[in-house]
Order: structure tokens, then sequence, then C-alpha cells
């Protein structure tokens, strides 16, 4: 099924509303001037290990401890984004890098 030509320009600018909407809509709730809300202050000291913990329960709801691989390479890849968290304190770096070992890991050895 394809879309027309009517559906392509309005899912275009739907998508270029929502973008801008996203970018310009917190400069427009705090203005520079301001000071920035404590609750925010606390989300954006909390959310990233809220997201990281997020990502490692997903990462195992379907290990199975007791077929397979035992979970091992997961667990392998875990220790990966912890320890490069812990030394790097940086969430890309620590996703990325546990990602690469999960899947040098799967592909060569599991």
């Amino acid at each position: 099924m394809t879309m027309s030509l009517t559906q392509q320009i309005v899912t275009i600018a739907m998508v270029v509303l929502g973008t801008m909407l996203t970018r310009f809509l917190p400069f427009v709730i705090f203005p520079p001037g301001k000071p920035t809300p404590k609750y925010v202050q606390y989300l954006g000291k909390v959310l990233p290990s809220a997201v990281l913990g997020l990502l490692v329960i997903y990462s195992l709801k379907d290990v199975s401890l007791l077929s397979g691989s035992h979970g091992v390479p997961e667990f392998i890849a875990i220790a990966a984004v912890s320890l490069l968290h812990f030394w790097r304190k940086n969430m890309l770096i620590s996703i990325a890098g546990g990602t690469m070992v999960y899947m040098i890991l799967v592909q060569l050895f599991f």
C-alpha cells in the first residue's frame, strides 16, 4: 500500500511540526533569565539512571538461565556497561560499548 502525494506531504509536515515543537517548546517554557525549576533539575539527575535500568531489565526479559548460553553473554555485557559507565560517566559510550561486547560474544563465542 502506497501513500498518496497528499498523505506524504501531511506526514512530512506533521513530523516537521513535532520536531520543531519538541525543539522550541523548552525555550518557551523555561526562558533563559529564569532559574530552572527544581523538579526539572531532579529529573535531569535521575532519568539517565532510570533509562539505563530500564534497558537492563528489557535486555534480560527473555534470558533463560536454564537453557542455551545460560545468560552468560548478557551478564558479561552488563558488566561491560557497568565498568564503562563508572569509568567514563558517559551514557552513549556505556550503551554502545556494552552492545559491541554482547554482539561480539554472541557472534563469535556463543
